[in-house]
């Protein structure tokens, strides 16, 4: 993600203030407390193979039986008492499903709901991809890295990308593979350790998530003509190969990156064998192949122009054959070779979103064209740097910010690459200086369970739909999407018996430019029992709703009434993003 070298070398400074003091908007210290978040319900795994039991743990055991509901898509599967701090659950055989787990108690005569978690049952993470990141690789304790999965598996992450792992990109691998080294140096020279970098991968496959290892397609470090890359190989400014290209970095990195030629077999065979030294080592599940975006007019060493994006789709070819069991993801750099990434052999899709598709508008079009460049058959995952102005001093993220995105994001069938052992809020991924308060922390936990619970509605087909949606009392201010700031933006999807309406609140957002640069975007306002009118054609039996921002999205019935094409009922809280759902005959 080394995309813009100037904003990279003015994070350096930073990137190891962790033991400053934090100050909030209002530039008041702010405690460790402020960060903590505390984990009272997991499971075992992130993500779980068909028919494989589910275990559950509560942080304490309780002091009187639960009660622990599982629902599919807001249907009740199977009730059951709870007793201890442990019990298991084991869902139905099908593939591809997503699940929520809702655990109550009882008390005064009174059932009050504790508890939400999901369960994402899939054969194949790809399918429906929560990615995460991992960036440093000091001398972690098994206790430390245990936690740090641990955590990000709580948040539903399935899959896991190792920025900045590697010594050289050309050689990623620290010595042979038969002789690893145990430590080296990355970079910007930070020292990594193998049994970190090891220690992170079988944690993370404990968790049933993947793991895949980062890496330039055409990345070339200064020593990399001593270790066989030859002069034929690279990219060049002009057409008598005496101006290599290259993305010039200065100390503390250790070397510029020099780019090679993704599309010259020689260089595809040459990375190729050094990714087989990468697997006999490491037990990675595949690789995350990075580029630098739009470099102009480039040569080939016989200086013959060089369009970069088709060069893009027979690398990908050739990763694949090197490595037929791995799986593989390409980073197209603001929509850069887009196309024909999306008709390469990945596994699902990744784009890095920059500032010339700054509204909420353009980033659900990314997902909605990609989901079109696949054909449906890839799911996408957008780096999209929050508060992004802020990343270059300590601070917090803004909660608002964030949770609208995502409410966009997640709406449209997207996921965000955000959460690693820190927030994400930059492209040089170890950048750690905006953390998350515990509000956001817990907000989050509910987001990732949402996408995870209502999958099947979120990121499993559907046609996108129009939906006539009315204000019944004036309490909100619905408009089809693209929605305006000040209004309720109206937006989903229709399925064989189903329509889903997702409302995205943007009633106080002052502006539709979803990156939230200087991090000022305000909390919405909470309206609670708005009356509303859906129209529609065919027949209802059943009118629900869930959200991230209530009960832990856990699915309410609502009663409705019908007259004529009108479905009219009452949605008990919006605060972001509420999904209604109309089940129909």
């Amino acid at each position: 993600m080394l995309k813009r070298i100037t904003t990279l070398l003015l994070f350096i400074p930073f990137l190891f203030a962790a033991c400053e003091d934090y100050y909030d908007t209002e530039n008041n210290p702010v405690t460790y407390g402020d960060t903590y978040l505390s984990i009272d319900l997991r499971t075992d795994k992130a993500i779980y193979n068909p028919g494989e039991p589910v275990t559950f743990t509560l942080k304490e055991k309780p002091s009187a039986p639960l009660t622990v509901r599982y629902f599919h898509l807001g249907e009740l599967l199977k009730e059951e008492s709870v007793n201890g701090r442990e019990w298991q659950w084991t869902p139905p055989s099908d593939d591809f499903r997503g699940y929520m787990a809702a655990l109550y108690e009882t008390g005064n005569g009174q059932e009050q709901l504790l508890q939400t978690i999901a369960v994402d049952v899939s054969s194949d993470w790809t399918r429906f991809p929560r990615y995460g990141f991992l960036s440093s690789y000091g001398l972690l304790t098994p206790a430390q890295i245990e936690q740090q999965i641990a955590t990000l598996s709580r948040y539903r992450i399935n899959g896991l990308q190792f920025y900045d792992w590697m010594h050289d990109h050309h050689r990623p691998l620290a010595g042979t593979a038969d002789n690893p080294l145990e430590s080296w140096p990355d970079l910007i020279g930070r020292t990594n350790y193998l049994s970190t970098v090891e220690g992170y991968i079988d944690a993370a496959h404990e968790k049933g998530m993947k793991t895949m290892f980062y890496n330039l397609a055409f990345g070339a470090l200064s020593n990399a003509p001593s270790d066989g890359v030859a002069e034929e190989w690279y990219l060049y400014r002009d057409p008598y190969h005496g101006d290599k290209d290259n993305h010039h970095l200065d100390p503390p990195f250790r070397s510029s990156i020099w780019l090679t030629n993704p599309g010259n077999s020689e260089w595809q065979n040459y990375l190729a064998a050094r990714h087989d030294d990468v697997y006999r080592v490491f037990n990675f599940d595949g690789f995350h192949i990075d580029q630098l975006g739009n470099r102009g007019t480039l040569y080939d060493y016989d200086g013959n122009t060089v369009d970069l994006t088709t060069t893009y789709a027979p690398f990908i070819t050739a990763m694949k054959q090197a490595q037929p069991g791995k799986q593989l993801v390409m980073n197209a750099v603001s929509g850069y070779g887009q196309d024909q990434i999306a008709q390469g052999e990945t596994d699902f899709l990744y784009t890095e979103v920059w500032g010339e598709r700054n509204s909420y508008e353009d980033l659900a079009r990314v997902i909605t064209d990609n989901d079109s460049r696949s054909g449906g058959s890839k799911r996408t995952v957008l780096a999209a740097y929050m508060n992004y102005d802020r990343s270059g001093s300590t601070g917090f993220m803004n909660a608002p910010g964030v949770l609208l995105t995502n409410a966009v994001i997640f709406s449209f069938g997207g996921a965000h690459l955000e959460l690693g052992e820190h927030y994400l809020a930059n492209e040089y991924f170890p950048n750690n200086n905006l953390q998350m308060k515990s509000g956001l922390k817990q907000s989050l936990l509910h987001y990732y369970d949402f996408m995870t619970a209502y999958q099947n509605l979120l990121r499993d087909g559907g046609e996108t739909a129009q939906f006539d949606v009315i204000s019944a009392d004036g309490k909100l201010n619905p408009e089809k999407w693209p929605a305006s700031a000040g209004s309720v933006a109206v937006t989903g999807k229709s399925f064989l018996h189903r329509d889903v309406i997702h409302l995205i609140n943007f009633t106080d957002a002052g502006s539709m430019e979803w990156r939230d640069n200087d991090g000022t975007r305000k909390e919405p306002a909470a309206v609670a029992d708005a009356l509303l009118t859906v129209k529609s054609d065919r027949t209802v039996k059943k009118v629900w709703s869930a959200s991230p921002d209530h009960q832990g999205g856990a699915a309410m019935s609502l009663p409705f009434t019908l007259e004529g094409d009108n479905v009219t009922f009452t949605l008990p809280l919006l605060k972001y993003w509420d999904m209604v759902v109309l089940e129909y005959e």
